[in-house]
């Protein structure tokens, strides 16, 4: 079985970190480095049903089904993965720790099986790997310490 597995040290506050992660209106400028995915539906509860939306490519309608199976406020979110009809649940795992320096983030994505699944975790691996180290930071420039969006300043 093939899986992704990112660990990033941000120089932020889990509370920060947490809310670019998990608020449906923030989710898309850290995801934009792999086509700006809405999070349509999502809140972080237990149960909840949503879906990365994002521009379909040949191959793939552009959708991920997802459900809620695991949450602690500002240490972890654990979700399902389904980027096809019929295809067999993956699961996806963010976990925050509070650093001296900030908080750590890893991003554990688990359960692709096959060939298929082996080519699937390394084409997401990639594309995770460049959100983690060039969306978010970018993301978490833009927010204040409680995670709010900072006014745009004139250029």
């Amino acid at each position: 079985m093939s899986e992704i597995h990112l660990v990033r040290d941000y120089p932020h506050s889990p509370l920060k970190v947490w809310r670019a992660m998990t608020d449906p209106d923030l989710i898309p400028r850290w995801t934009s480095t792999g086509r700006g995915a809405r999070a349509v539906g999502f809140r972080p509860v237990v149960g909840n049903r949503f879906q990365f939306v994002a521009r379909p490519m040949p191959g793939w309608r552009g959708i991920v089904d997802c459900e809620v199976l695991e949450v602690r406020e500002r240490e972890l979110l654990r979700y399902t993965w389904v980027g096809a009809p019929g295809e067999t649940p993956s699961q996806v795992l963010y976990r925050l720790e509070p650093t001296p320096e900030g908080t750590r983030f890893t991003y554990h994505h688990t359960g692709f099986t096959g060939i298929g699944g082996f080519a699937m975790a390394r084409v997401l691996g990639s594309i995770r790997a460049r959100m983690l180290t060039a969306g978010v930071p970018a993301l978490l420039a833009e927010l204040d310490e409680t995670g709010t969006l900072r006014p745009a300043r004139p250029r």
